[in-house]
């Protein structure tokens, strides 16, 4: 049935439930909605989208697989980037106001 890493495929647990919404009389009388957790990580992934409860299987599978491989992949290293000139001069103008309003705060002292 799962020929797809099936080291994987030991790791999982399936569980059935009925899935809400639209559907009628079958969503409501019958267990096809499945949730796929990975036990060791924790991840999940749910497929109640069809009315065979083995097809929604097969998506939850698919869909924690696809989840899996994503998270380990590495993630791309983060380019650093110049500030804008005219971000600069605004930070430094944001700054020269606080230290203003800063500078009203303080006692006025006596004569």
């Amino acid at each position: 049935m799962f020929s797809k890493d099936d080291e994987i495929v030991k790791e999982i647990r399936f569980d059935t439930f009925t899935p809400g919404g639209p559907g009628g009389q079958h969503a409501n009388r019958t267990s096809s909605a499945v949730r796929a957790v990975h036990v060791p990580t924790g991840i999940s992934a749910v497929a109640r989208e069809r009315r065979s409860q083995l097809r929604n299987r097969e998506l939850a599978l698919e869909r924690l697989i696809a989840k899996l491989k994503a998270r380990r992949r590495p993630a791309r290293p983060r380019i650093a980037t110049s500030i804008p000139s005219q971000a600069r001069v605004k930070r430094r103008q944001l700054k020269e106001h606080q230290s203003r309003i800063k500078e009203m705060r303080k006692k006025v002292s006596e004569i």
